[in-house]
């Protein structure tokens, strides 16, 4: 029967209104074939799924935390989450939200139209999830349980109580010797009559240690242990001697309150003895390094030790029989002291001079190291070192021929040897060089001892 109407708008409102009865007929015989259900588990003796097992979708009520999807639409109650990739629609009808599985989802859970789940997998019952939910949510404090307790038990049985350890440091911090402390025992410990010389030396190796702290040797001087190992140079023990050697020079290198101490107690003329008398190489040694570090940025103990004789002293150590391994320790003191003198000079150019300053260049103002050097024939004894195989000697024969060269020049020009060497060596040292710049070093090791002979031949042409 065809619909009557009088007026147009009357027609558009009848129109909508038999749209959404046809709608509303539609919602209800969709959801009347929907059944809400819970989860519960169904055996199937008859077939051969393995680990699987199909399942009735069957849920309680109360478990409106948690949503079961089913291939049917359920409608969703507040609070409740959908599981990602499943359907959500509102009915229009009844103002709900409703879910339902996705295809892909049923493909992968639903077997025949049944829910599949794992067997073997770790399962929950309703209740113990809903447990496990309030503990999260509440906090609660499972430090009482006794799983945890025989936890706790078993991790303070591998520790010690803060107490006992507290008591041990207490302990041990009365045991704990100051540097002060120990060269004290130490100085008793070579003062005793009872000591034996192993236990002597033992304590002047202990305070060699020691000494190398700016703090330590001036305590040693406090301690009366200079006047003890300045003693101990004029024993009669050689192996009490080279270690008080030693402990002198670890003492005095780059100290000067100490050099003083040292050159007023007399340990130049002990150091001189001890090198110009027949003593093994290894006392001559430690004796020679503890001359140069009293004589190293000490102008005063250097002219001392020219008024003693040192120089002469030295030459007859450098011209000793078997003291070859001494010569090349002799010819860096020489320089060492030649380019200090001079290293001073250039300094005062370059700032204003003050009084500290001008007291320095005085002192050493009076040390005329490079006359004594010519007199006592080293412009000849410093070129012997040329012909050594150690490359190292020959760089620091060149630098100390290098640093003589006002004195000693007429010397070298007539010393037709020295021509010949200096010769020699150029050619061996250009070699080097350009296989080092072969190796792409362009500026090396070779090349900075070329450039010293190519110096040294040039003044003495």
């Amino acid at each position: 029967m065809p619909l009557v109407c009088g007026r147009p708008s009357s027609c558009s409102k009848l129109r909508k209104l038999l749209v959404f009865w046809i709608l509303g007929l539609l919602v209800v015989f969709v959801v009347s074939d929907n059944s809400p259900s819970a989860l519960s588990v169904v055996e199937d003796s008859g077939s051969d799924g393995g680990d699987e097992a199909h399942v009735n979708d069957e849920f309680d009520t109360e478990d409106l935390e948690v949503f079961q999807p089913t291939n049917q639409w359920q409608t969703l109650k507040p609070g409740q989450a959908v599981p990602a990739g499943s359907h959500v629609r509102l009915n229009l009808q009844t103002g709900q939200r409703e879910a339902k599985l996705s295809e892909e989802q049923q493909a992968k859970y639903l077997r025949n139209g049944q829910r599949v789940v794992n067997t073997k997998a770790p399962s929950f019952t309703a209740q113990e999830l809903k447990e496990a939910l309030k503990m999260l949510k509440e906090g609660v404090d499972d430090s009482t349980s006794p799983q945890r307790q025989k936890e706790e038990e078993a991790l303070k049985a591998k520790f010690r109580p803060l107490d006992e350890l507290k008591r041990d440091l207490a302990e041990l911090e009365m045991l704990v010797e100051t540097d002060v402390q120990i060269m004290r025992r130490f100085i008793t410990q070579f003062n005793s009559s009872n000591a034996t010389v192993e236990q002597r030396v033992k304590a002047l190796l202990e305070l060699e240690y020691l000494v190398h702290q700016v703090d330590n040797a001036q305590n040693l001087v406090s301690m009366g242990g200079m006047k003890l190992v300045l003693n101990a140079l004029n024993g009669s023990d050689l192996s009490l001697q080279e270690n008080a050697a030693f402990v002198l020079g670890s003492a005095v290198s780059s100290n000067p309150a100490v050099q003083v101490e040292a050159v007023e107690g007399g340990a130049l003329q002990k150091l001189l003895t001890l090198l110009a008398t027949p003593r093994p190489i290894s006392v001559k040694k430690k004796a020679l390094f503890a001359v140069a570090s009293l004589l190293r940025h000490f102008p005063h103990a250097q002219n001392h030790f020219l008024k003693l004789g040192g120089m002469q002293v030295l030459v007859d150590l450098f011209q000793m029989p078997g003291g070859e391994s001494l010569r090349i320790r002799i010819i860096t003191l020489i320089y060492d002291m030649i380019i200090e003198k001079e290293l001073m000079l250039q300094s005062g150019m370059d700032q204003i001079p003050d009084s500290s300053y001008q007291e320095r260049l005085q002192q050493y103002a009076q040390v005329s190291l490079l006359p004594v050097l010519a007199e006592q024939g080293w412009c000849r004894f410093v070129p012997e070192l040329l012909n050594s195989s150690e490359h190292d000697w020959r760089e620091k024969a060149l630098r100390t021929l290098l640093a003589m060269m006002p004195h000693c020049q007429a010397d070298f020009r007539q010393n037709y040897a020295l021509s010949h060497v200096l010769s020699d060596l150029q050619r061996q040292y250009r070699e080097l060089a350009l296989t080092e710049k072969d190796l792409g070093e362009e500026e090396g090791y070779f090349g900075e001892i070329l450039i010293l002979l190519d110096t040294v031949v040039l003044n003495v042409q």
